[in-house]
This record gives structure tokens, sequence and C-alpha cells, in this order.
């Protein structure tokens, strides 16, 4: 008996030994982003960082007491960047998803908008698949919004994919296309709320089936940084109650992103 007990002393000792090793002493964060995906990131004319998520990630630091880096990487390769470990944690928007969940681990979500579409003003009068059949449809490659017009749509519309956002709207203002999808507040304040989107309108209904959009956007870290998923997850819950959250939400929505 005493030697089982020692033997599992042994093992105990080893497995607390390993764990201790294997947590890795986070001094230093660094954070993928996109930078081409306004209100919640973009490219400043001086070539800077802005908007939500690099806010959040700042707090994010801060709150958890380490050094970030912000490194820039285009939506295609942000999650095989973070695998290649590029950096150690992505905050681009990046919805929930079990096939994400496949590949990277999530912390909880940090806000969560649903996805519309969006027509010129007067062109569809009410939304249905008879409606916008063999119409031609925006959205960004390799997205939640691509995979569910794919699905969905896939056979009725002429899908015609980006590498960001912009190029959408861009493509949506020179009329070469007839629709978007994205998600709604990317829509609102990156597009129809500026110039060039003034004569364009929201239409169908707010798109959140758990399915496709999952469960709100999460920040991406790899499977095996579990303690990082922690600490992340800890410093929301830090900014949240102590209203730093707020504080950055207010800077760029008037209403709460986070959701219920």
């Amino acid at each position: 008996m005493k030697k089982i007990t020692t033997v599992v002393a042994v093992i105990l000792s080893i497995m607390f030994i390993a764990g201790v090793a294997g947590a890795k002493d986070w001094k230093k964060v660094r954070f993928g982003v996109e930078g081409a995906y306004p209100p919640f990131s973009f490219t400043t004319p001086e070539g800077k960082l802005d908007g939500f998520d690099i806010d959040i990630a700042k707090a994010l630091g801060k709150a958890m007491g380490v050094e970030i880096d912000l490194v820039a990487q285009d939506w295609d390769g942000i999650i095989p960047a973070l695998l290649a470990k590029k950096y150690d944690a992505i905050i681009a928007s990046m919805s929930i998803t079990e096939d994400r969940k496949k590949k990277v681990a999530f912390t909880n979500k940090y806000y969560q908008t649903p996805a519309k579409f969006v027509c010129k003003k007067g062109a569809i009068k009410e939304f249905s698949k008879d409606a916008i059949k063999g119409k031609a449809v925006g959205v960004q490659r390799a997205t939640i919004h691509d995979k569910y017009l794919t699905d969905n749509y896939g056979k009725d519309v002429n899908i015609k994919r980006y590498g960001t956002q912009d190029e959408a709207y861009l493509d949506m203002t020179a009329g070469r296309l007839d629709m978007l999808l994205a998600d709604s507040v990317a829509l609102s304040d990156g597009f129809l709320k500026k110039p060039e989107g003034q004569g364009f309108q929201f239409i169908g209904p707010d798109l959140t089936d758990e399915k496709w959009f999952g469960v709100g956007a999460g920040i991406a870290c790899r499977k095996g940084d579990t303690d990082l998923v922690k600490q992340l997850n800890a410093a929301i819950d830090k900014i949240r109650a102590d209203g730093t959250y707020k504080k950055i939400q207010d800077k760029y929505f008037d209403f709460n992103v986070y959701g219920e």
C-alpha cells in the first residue's frame, strides 16, 4: 500500500511540475488584427491601426498587466498566421463558430451583432429568395457571411467575393453589385453613414443563426495556450466590470454592442 501511495504521489508531483513548467509567463501578447474592417479595425491615413477591436486589445493588455504588439494581417491568412506563431491571439471581429473551434481556442465573446443585407434604395421592395434571384451579391471572402450566403443562396445569386470589406464597398458604389452581406454594424458605420452609402439601405431580417453566425465575436488563440485564454477571459470580465468596456463602446456606438 505504501509503495502504491508513493508511486501516486510521485506521479502527481510530476504532473504538477509539468503543468507549472507548461504555463507561459505572458509578459507580452502579440495580437493579430485586420486593419480593414471599420469601425472595428481600420488603418488611419497616417498608417496607424485604430478602431473598436484595437482599443479593446489595448484595454485587455492593460488589464492583464502585459505589453501588447499589434500585427496587421490580411483576413484570408489570419488563422494560418496564428498557428504559425506570427502572433499569439487574434482580435479581429472573429465569430465563435464550431468550424473555427476545430482549429483554434476561443475566449468568451467580447461583442455580438447581427448580419444584414444592403441594397440600393428602392431596388428591392421586399426581401425574399425570389426577389434576389440572379442578383450580384458581394461578401468578404472566407467569412461567416460568405459561408451563410453560399449555403443558403449559392444557387440563386451571383456571389462576388472580396479580400476586404472596403473592396466590396467600392464595387457597390460603382454599380457592380446589387447587394452586400456583412455585419450590420460594419455596414452601418463603414458604408451607410458615409457619403458614398447615402443611396443604400438595409433589407431583410437580422441574421443570427448560430449554425453560421456563432455566439458572438471572440479572441482566437492556439489550442495549447489555455492559460492565455483564461487570462483574456478574466481581462474581458474586468474591463466590463470597471467601466472600461462601456467607455470604448460609447466611443464607437450608440447602443449595447455586447448583446445579451
